[in-house]
């Protein structure tokens, strides 16, 4: 349990009116777990308990030994805003109390030999009181009180601010132990929601970009974005999140031969002081920023990428804390990432496989019953001999050549990556015809003659596209077309005797006097 301030020890008269302010400024302090609000509530005490008219709590950045923030009392929010920057903390008496980390007074500031002078639309102030606020054994940043109402600071008052700074170390050290515990259970519950969001199946880019949104809003950032190795030897935003428009961040790329490329590709951290003026930074959209961190995507040694959060300009550096705890966001956001990445491929590979199974279905049992059923078609057709019988047979035949070639170009279809754009020209026919039943309403029937995929080569394919859906289209303008077919043949020649690619797309529109509307015929050498 800790114990309460002697007020001996501090030199207060237990006789003194004031001591039972003293006591109710204890029991006080601390009753709010908030930090930023145990740090107002404690400058406000001290002014009042020492008849200040202005006061002013100053943290202590611990590794850079300046004025992290400063909380005030007696000045109004524009007098604040029109004093400007903070103090750097390394001179006057700002910077005495700092460096000796002892209680001060004066008198007269005007003529104190560790005075500095004020800033330009500072209050004038004379009496200055300051001491020193402890938080396990360390200074955790000082309080200043200025301009008593009896015009000098008493000994009773340096008393009672020691007594005061006392416990406020107390209650800053159980604020920042709770500080420290929400934002650590903050940023856990923000690592397992990317976690749950990422294995429910998001594409690549999404999951990308919800690492960066949810870091951003974690760390209070400007923007969050992810970098990724790109073709030139570089690193290129490919993702980004902020309040703003994102797309004047997506895109931009870190050329080779930055100083901080070497760093990042290695899967090393990067902390920055200021973007806009670090010689490491080279890209065009650094002017925005701040302090800034850049953290590896990692996991099983593979770099994923690099997860940067940007702080606005002017905004508070991050601390070791905020430096930790993003570390080990980025370990885990990586972790989900590949998680995620590895569900996906096993996804798509039980796709994959059902697939082969429906088309080995087809090739195994449909297409040779159906090829058994035209042979014994055919042999009762020659038996038959001539006549409507003969006839009718003959399209049976027909009819179920057609259809072995039409389940053949399915089974073809189902062995196709079905997210992913075909490279195979038989491939990318059967797309075309895909996209345009959508349109359409209905699928055009595709038949292929010879080895299409070993013959048909650029640029000679490319035609072939090009011409195919001008020919749909204008089948799709035209009204009363129910059904097109579609062939692509191999083993065409030319009038001079030399191979080529024919195509042929015809439809069951009609012209105006019933006659049947002329098809597409288009042909290349191979």
């Amino acid at each position: 349990m800790t114990e309460e301030p002697d007020d001996a020890e501090f030199g207060v008269d237990p006789r003194t009116p004031r001591l039972p302010m003293l006591l109710e400024a204890v029991l006080s302090v601390g009753t709010d777990l908030e930090l930023r609000a145990t740090l107002q509530q404690i400058i406000d005490t001290a002014s009042a308990l020492t008849d200040a008219r202005y006061g002013a709590l100053g943290v202590l950045d611990p590794e850079r030994g300046t004025i992290r923030e400063l909380f005030v009392s007696g000045l109004s929010r524009a007098g604040r805003e029109a004093i400007g920057d903070l103090p750097d903390g390394h001179t006057g008496m700002l910077g005495a109390l700092i460096e000796e980390a002892q209680p001060l007074r004066s008198d007269d500031l005007t003529r104190d030999p560790h005075s500095g002078g004020v800033p330009p639309h500072h209050p004038e102030m004379h009496s200055f009181l300051g001491a020193p606020i402890r938080v396990d054994g360390k200074v955790f940043g000082n309080i200043y009180l200025t301009e008593n109402r009896t015009g000098h600071f008493s000994d009773t008052d340096m008393a009672l601010l020691r007594a005061l700074a006392s416990q406020a170390g107390i209650a800053i050290g159980n604020a920042r132990l709770y500080e420290t515990a929400r934002r650590r259970e903050r940023w856990i519950e923000g690592a397992a929601a990317v976690t749950n969001t990422l294995l429910t199946g998001k594409s690549a880019a999404d999951a990308l970009t919800t690492v960066a949104e949810r870091a951003r809003l974690l760390s209070n950032a400007s923007a969050g974005v992810i970098l990724q190795p790109d073709a030139e030897g570089g690193m290129e935003i490919v993702a980004a999140s902020t309040p703003d428009d994102p797309a004047g961040l997506v895109g931009t790329a870190i050329a080779p031969g930055s100083p901080v490329l070497v760093q990042l590709l290695g899967g090393e951290a990067v902390f920055i002081e200021d973007s806009a003026t670090d010689p490491r930074m080279t890209t065009h959209v650094r002017s925005r920023f701040g302090p800034s961190m850049m953290l590896p995507l990692q996991s099983g040694g593979r770099l994923i990428g690099t997860l940067a959060l940007p702080r606005r300009r002017g905004a508070l550096p991050y601390t070791a804390a905020d430096r930790l705890l993003a570390s080990q966001f980025a370990s885990q956001a990586a972790l989900a990432l590949v998680l995620a990445d590895a569900q996906h491929d096993r996804e798509q590979l039980a796709v994959y496989e059902d697939r082969d199974r429906i088309a080995r279905d087809l090739h195994d049992l449909v297409v040779q019953r159906l090829f058994a059923t035209e042979m014994m078609l055919e042999s009762t057709r020659r038996r038959a001999g001539p006549g409507e019988t003969d006839e009718l047979l003959g399209r049976a035949v027909d009819e179920l050549d057609s259809t072995i070639q039409e389940v053949r170009t399915a089974i073809f279809a189902l062995q196709q990556p079905p997210a992913e754009a075909p490279t195979t020209f038989r491939g990318q026919v059967l797309r075309e015809t895909r996209g345009a039943a959508a349109v359409l309403g209905f699928q055009p029937s595709v038949h292929f003659t010879g080895a299409v995929d070993a013959l048909v080569r650029e640029p000679v394919g490319g035609r072939l596209l090009a011409a195919l859906r001008g020919a749909l289209a204008a089948a799709h303008r035209r009204t009363g077309v129910s059904s097109i077919e579609v062939e692509v043949d191999v083993t065409a020649a030319l009038p001079d005797g030399r191979a080529a690619v024919r195509l042929a797309v015809a439809d069951d529109g009609r012209e105006q006097d019933g006659s049947r509307l002329p098809g597409v015929i288009w042909q290349a050498p191979l």
